[in-house]
């Protein structure tokens, strides 16, 4: 028993002085693992008679509690040690310059919201902004969009809790209710862009449950289809920076828009890219349409005298479509490598005058 004694006053001596978690380690496997000292003795009490066995059997458990024990209490003053130096020797001084090595990025969807930003702003539109948590007359009401759409639906919508009244706010699912807002706010004739966060129920390769969109619309009187149709492809081309692009729109139906048309531009796919303005592929880009009687009606505006169009596009795709993302998830994983690649410099600003993407 007196070796024991001292073997467990040796053993607890070492733990103390351990420098780092290696050596901890090692003592650890060296006291209590397999072929550990404390194990080996174990093995032995067989050989005993059952009154010593006893006896040398309840001091070495204890023994081994104690040094467990200690090895856990010593692990976790090593752990913070580590993590204390290890946050020293990280330490930035952000009053710094940074080393050019160092020095931060545009993400792209800022860079290509510059851009659009640019474009539009060229034709005349003002730039309109909206909360992300939306009332539900401005998301679905507003919007042409009966009780039993299923847009409305909770597998498509992020739906907070209910109030008092038993009505829900949502994260808004598409960016349009800032169109809501605006003709709301005043009287026409309106020219804006809204572009902003939006959320829906999604996830994979294309699809992010937080997304950016970009939506447009103008109000004025005598507005035509030929005005929608000149506007989207001034844009396509100058954004794509392409001489021509060859535009197709086949008819669709969004409830806030009629006619409701999906736009198409032409592309060529071929050798792993994909090249705007050339080929005989097509590429979708985004949804579009004169704004719906009811829309209209709904921002106590009269269809007779206000006509208007409204498209909208994922600002996340087409940055993916220009600058060659392969995957729409790695644009929210906050990788500095990636964003090094693809992102931009802070001098990089969008001008028409010297070219989008210089």
């Amino acid at each position: 028993m007196d070796d024991l004694v001292e073997l467990e006053r040796d053993l607890t001596a070492a733990v103390a002085a351990a420098a780092d978690l290696e050596a901890l380690e090692r003592l650890r496997v060296a006291a209590l693992g397999k072929k550990g000292t404390l194990t080996e003795r174990m093995k032995t009490l067989g050989a005993l008679d059952p009154d010593t066995r006893k006896a040398v059997g309840a001091r070495l458990n204890a023994a081994k509690d104690a040094l467990a024990d200690a090895i856990a209490a010593r692990r976790t003053a090593l752990a913070e040690v580590a993590l204390e130096a290890k946050l020293a020797a990280e330490r930035i001084d952000v009053t710094l310059a940074p080393h050019p090595a160092q020095a931060g990025r545009i993400h792209p969807v800022s860079q290509v919201i510059d851009e659009i930003t640019e474009i539009f702003a060229d034709m005349g539109f003002a730039v309109a902004e909206g909360p992300d948590i939306e009332e539900d007359f401005y998301n679905f009401t507003a919007l042409n969009m009966p009780p039993e759409h299923p847009a409305r639906q909770m597998h498509d919508t992020f739906y907070l809790p209910a109030r008092a009244d038993g009505t829900q706010m949502v994260l808004r699912t598409h960016t349009s209710p800032v169109q809501i807002r605006t003709m709301l706010a005043g009287p026409p004739p309106h020219r804006v862009i809204c572009p902003g966060r939006t959320f829906r129920l999604d996830s994979d390769q294309t699809h992010t449950p937080m997304f950016h969109q970009v939506e447009a619309l103008v109000i004025d009187r005598a507005i035509h289809m030929g005005h929608l149709k000149g506007a989207i492809e001034h844009f396509a081309r100058t954004f794509f920076e392409v001489p021509r692009v060859t535009m197709r729109f086949r008819p669709s139906y969004f409830p806030f828009t009629e006619p409701s048309a999906e736009v198409d531009i032409g592309c060529d796919r071929s050798g792993g890219t994909i090249r705007i303005g050339e080929g005989s592929d097509w590429l979708e880009i985004m949804g579009c349409g004169m704004v719906h009687p009811n829309v209209l009606r709904a921002c106590n505006l009269d269809p007779d005298e206000w006509q208007g169009f409204a498209f909208g596009m994922g600002i996340d795709r087409i940055a993916m479509l220009k600058y060659g993302a392969p995957d729409l998830r790695a644009f929210f994983a906050s990788d500095l490598r990636w964003l090094r690649h693809y992102g931009f410099s802070c001098l990089d600003v969008p001008t028409l005058a010297q070219g989008l993407s210089r």
